[in-house]
């Protein structure tokens, strides 16, 4: 099959079909989505080697468990144990001998072909469409926050980073009934987010403009190692910080304001797939206007070029 393989350079080649093993199924691909981690990788992050992408829409084609062969699906990306500790209070995402899909040590959905677990596979409704349907693992991602913090009605939110993850997060919290402001660079960015009803700041990172500790919580989803230095400025006493971002460079910043002013840092990584599909299903979330360009999977290395040199939210690969 065709894929996009990563070994220190990004390249498209034919490799080997997926065999399922027990109790996984055999998925063609249908759509699949880059995403800031997957340009990390290719910057050395989480040291991945093989074939990158973790969000995806596709159909399975082989399964030991019949009735799922024709299903359209999405995966759960945390591939575990199941006997531990954490995947027995169900926080599986945690186990220690979990790989990852497109991220560590298992292949990715930049492929014609994947294989997941059949306990990873959700069904997608008949009225959410491959181009909603492939934004189920970042929505579920924004929709942790929730599930890890309560949000009282009216809660004054910052979400510092216009970009795609800082647009659903920001949608997700105003649907949790926080006052959300969006922080970003990007004036047609924030455009689409007042189209939907939200509120926005337009505003470089440590710029002016901005009063410090104006907020009680924000969240940092710039993907930059300097938002975190800007969300603690932002940030009032007794506040929380939720990173969301991932990038291979190290994040420096002053220990002391965290200690100080007794800030909560919130670490939020993967979420609850049913809560996106959800969202997804009574339409509470805008998905498709996020998205800026579709290639075909055997121009994946134009589409990461695109994404570097155009101005563009998210960029999919479609499986002809």
């Amino acid at each position: 099959m065709k894929a996009l393989y990563f070994d220190g350079q990004l390249t498209l080649r034919e490799v080997a079909d997926p065999q399922p093993g027990p109790g996984e199924a055999l998925i063609r691909v249908r759509l699949a989505g880059i995403c800031g981690t997957d340009r990390q990788i290719l910057k050395g992050y989480s040291g991945f080697r093989g074939i990158p992408g973790h969000e995806f829409v596709g159909e399975v084609v082989e399964c030991e468990e019949k009735p799922w062969i024709g299903k359209r699906v999405v995966g759960e990306i945390n591939v575990t144990c199941g006997r531990c500790d954490w995947c027995r209070q169900g926080l599986n995402r945690h186990c220690a001998a979990r790989t990852v899909m497109g991220i560590i040590g298992r292949p990715g959905a930049f492929a014609e072909f994947v294989t997941l677990p059949v306990e990873n596979l959700r069904e997608v409704p008949p009225e959410v469409p491959d181009e909603e349907a492939v934004f189920v693992e970042p929505l579920a991602a924004a929709a942790e926050i929730v599930e890890q913090m309560p949000f009282a009605r009216g809660t004054c939110v910052a979400v510092l980073g216009a970009g795609r993850l800082g647009l659903l997060v920001a949608q997700v919290l105003s649907q949790a009934g926080a006052e959300v402001t969006l922080i970003g660079r990007s004036g047609w960015k924030l455009k689409l987010a007042q189209s939907w009803g939200l509120n926005t700041v337009t505003a470089e990172i440590g710029g002016a403009g901005l009063a410090p500790r104006s907020f009680e919580v924000v969240v940092e989803a710039t993907s930059s190692p300097e938002g975190l230095d800007e969300a603690l400025r932002l940030v009032e006493p007794r506040g929380v910080v939720v990173m969301k971002s991932t990038f291979h460079e190290p994040a420096h910043f002053d220990t002391a304001n965290l200690v100080v002013n007794e800030i909560t840092l919130l670490g939020s990584r993967c979420g609850n797939f049913d809560v996106a599909i959800d969202l997804l299903r009574k339409n509470a979330v805008h998905v498709e206007q996020m998205i800026s360009r579709v290639f075909p999977l055997v121009e994946g290395l134009e589409a990461f070029s695109y994404i570097e040199n155009e101005p563009c939210l998210k960029v999919l690969l479609r499986n002809d």
